[in-house]
């Protein structure tokens, strides 16, 4: 996609956003989004332009860390209700509860009856969610193997990005055909009429990014919400308030001025 093209219907698409925010706000909606994908299938790019112009009281991203020991003995889905929005507040999930059917099955990290357990629980969790009143989404951001690998190569080689590449992310590599695998199960088991999944081909970045924000906001019947009319006061007159003199306070040297 042309970048230029891109910007400007990005910018389009933020506005949106801006006004989907103040329809959550005002109208008491509870929205979740959740975004799953491959690693490095441009998942966090995505929510990046999402949140970019939105109030985080308001918009929250989670991305929770491997579970505690503690939190290995609970019931699996508990650690995530604890994110879940209250009226007025939009979640985004940078990965979810579907860890158990990705990462966690490729990995060993559960056994086979918890993951069979997750595949009974999990549409009747969702269910249970819509029913009271959740608006739920599911993005499954879809990326060829041979995109994959350049884009991990590009953070090899990025002293920037380098802390984006993980053991996790070179063991992926090998386990492309375990993790396509896991993915049909998982859309097999949870692709449900109450909360259905949503393909976005993500090779190309900016289309993908497009799409997505595009069919986010053509799934939600929002309308744009009336802002009340602020005026700015007059400053008042001064009372005869000085500030301290300025060298009696700790100043950030102004390394800016070093660089013209």
């Amino acid at each position: 996609m042309k970048k230029k093209l891109y910007e400007a219907e990005l910018i389009r698409l933020q506005s949106e956003l801006v006004k989907l925010q103040e329809w959550v706000r005002v109208e008491g909606i509870r929205l979740v989004v959740i975004f799953e994908g491959r690693d490095a299938a441009g998942k966090g790019g995505v929510i990046k332009r999402v949140t970019q112009f939105l109030n985080p009281r308001i918009a929250r991203v989670v991305a929770l860390p491997a579970p505690s020991d503690r939190e290995r003995t609970q019931w699996y889905f508990q650690r995530y209700i604890q994110h879940l929005p209250a009226a007025g507040e939009l979640v985004l999930f940078d990965r979810s509860w579907y860890n158990r059917a990705g990462v966690e099955r490729v990995m060993g990290f559960c056994t086979p009856e918890e993951y069979m357990r997750f595949y009974r629980e999990c549409p009747i969790f969702e269910r249970l969610l819509v029913e009271d009143g959740i608006l739920l989404r599911k993005y499954w951001f879809s990326v060829s193997d041979e995109e994959q690998e350049r884009r991990f190569r590009s953070r090899l080689e990025d002293p920037m990005r380098r802390w984006k590449l993980s053991p996790m992310d070179v063991e992926a590599v090998q386990r492309w055909e375990d993790y396509s695998r896991a993915k049909d199960d998982m859309f097999v088991h949870t692709d449900i009429a109450e909360a259905p999944w949503y393909v976005v081909e993500s090779d190309d970045k900016r289309s993908a990014r497009i799409n997505m924000i595009a069919h986010l906001l053509s799934t939600l019947d929002y309308h744009e919400v009336k802002q009340p009319e602020i005026e700015l006061p007059p400053r008042p007159e001064s009372t005869g308030y000085q500030r301290p003199p300025h060298e009696l306070q700790n100043h950030v040297p102004d390394h800016a001025a070093t660089l013209e």
